[in-house]
């Protein structure tokens, strides 16, 4: 295993002198651009091994409701290649230790939308909730908006000319337990929660990928998705929520005889969205991507990726339906209260199935997400930890029982200067979601 500790850089712009008057109150003299925002720097301490003791397949979604802590990992619903799941379940706790400690025995399964049947409208496939959204106007705190990656078949939805959606099962790529399994289409939608997330209404999916975009044999050998939108991270920055996610799609419309597997990296990475905040009770088609200039992407049109998170192809980048990888996925987005900057977790794709032995960070220091391209101003991302020969999944930042993130009520989407690591490190015998070290930042 490698762990890593980063260097302290900074950059200087070079003044000039425009002109000296000083008279009637106004003083010009020397005129400097501003210096280059010193990058945080970071070390990993080992720490008590700390084991979560129930299912975890996402980011941990989690929000204070009151003085609970409480915690939403999990699956729900429908799989004809895993089976229909049951484990998007809750857990309470005084601190985030005492709610991570939770025996499997010890989470409440909360009432959730049942599957609606092929061909009619509703929820279809399986869902994950990857970040929880408290409604800011409700004091009580129980209002909650979940933002779920969903994944769908062409069993499970089949292609609807109507509205688009689905997908034709013809020439479709394989999927993750071998030649006969489907690959997997994932979708970003939110449920509603007024209970605290004791129970919860579907509002829609937001932001999609359409059968054109997915990519198909004989080109998609990944063993994984043949397209679309997931593994999202969300943060409210000013009026709108912004929404990190996987791109797995084509970028524009896929055809065989056409195939560029450059293009197909050209659209692919960690890409953003927002959607504003007043929109989440009725989301479906409100979210706008960034185009590259701005958030101007339709929920359902082409979008760019962060150009500062993608994967050079001369660094040995390439396209997500490639068995090679060399992309950057799953984000995992936070606050950092002592930085005042924000930071991002993500895995390395560098093999089929998902295959990445490698966690990355890397910090955004513009506080409005929304003015200009603050969105898009990510530093380079830098190696966290290395564990070759696993898969590393998940990764994120949690907080700790400490008196400073109790009174605080920091979560993963809210941090100080020390944090918990938490990643998914999947091997062939046992899955483990757990934490070895504490992260401790420096400004």
């Amino acid at each position: 295993m490698k762990l890593f500790q980063t260097k302290t850089t900074q950059s200087t712009a070079v003044g000039f002198v425009v002109l000296l008057l000083v008279g009637g109150g106004f003083v010009f003299g020397s005129k400097k651009s501003n210096p280059t925002p010193k990058t945080p720097t970071f070390k990993l301490v080992a720490g008590d091994t700390f084991y979560f003791n129930s299912f975890v397949d996402c980011n941990m979604a989690e929000v204070w409701v009151g003085d609970t802590f409480r915690i939403f990992p999990g699956k729900h619903g429908e799989d004809p290649v895993w089976g229909y799941a049951r484990d998007l379940k809750f857990a309470d706790g005084a601190n985030a230790d005492e709610a991570f400690s939770r025996k499997a025995d010890e989470f409440t399964e909360p009432v959730l939308p049942a599957n609606a049947k092929v061909g009619q409208p509703g929820l279809h496939g399986a869902v994950w909730f990857e970040t929880v959204y408290q409604d800011a106007n409700d004091q009580t705190g129980r209002t909650l908006f979940a933002v779920y990656h969903n994944e769908n078949y062409p069993a499970t939805l089949p292609y609807d000319s109507g509205s688009r959606t689905g997908y034709i099962d013809a020439n479709w790529p394989q999927g993750l337990t071998g030649p006969t399994s489907p690959a997997a289409v994932c979708r970003i939608g939110i449920m509603k929660s007024v209970d605290g997330g004791r129970s919860w209404t579907n509002r829609g999916i937001f932001i999609e990928d359409y059968q054109p975009r997915m990519i198909l044999k004989p080109h998609n050998t990944s063993n994984t998705f043949g397209g679309g939108v997931g593994d999202p991270s969300a943060v409210a920055s000013g009026e709108h929520l912004y929404l990190f996610y996987g791109e797995y799609g084509y970028p524009g419309v896929y055809a065989a005889a056409t195939y560029d597997p450059a293009r197909e990296w050209s659209g692919q990475c960690i890409s953003v969205a927002r959607i504003k905040l007043a929109d989440l009770d009725n989301p479906v088609g409100k979210a706008r991507r960034w185009d590259g200039k701005g958030f101007n992407a339709l929920a359902d049109g082409v979008g760019t990726p962060v150009a500062a998170l993608q994967i050079a192809r001369a660094a040995a980048g390439g396209p997500a339906s490639s068995p090679t990888g060399g992309f950057h996925w799953g984000p995992s987005v936070s606050w950092n209260t002592y930085l005042r900057a924000w930071v991002m977790l993500m895995g390395k794709v560098e093999g089929p199935s998902w295959a990445g032995s490698s966690i990355y960070i890397s910090f955004n220091q513009n506080a409005d997400l929304g003015k200009g391209s603050h969105s898009q101003e990510w530093t380079k991302p830098q190696l966290l930890l290395d564990r070759p020969g696993h898969f590393l999944w998940y990764p994120s930042l949690q907080p700790m029982n400490t008196a400073d993130d109790v009174a605080n009520k920091r979560t993963c989407l809210k941090l100080g200067q020390k944090a918990r690591l938490f990643v998914k490190d999947i091997q062939k015998d046992k899955s483990k979601y757990l934490s070895e070290y504490i992260i401790e930042f420096q400004k």
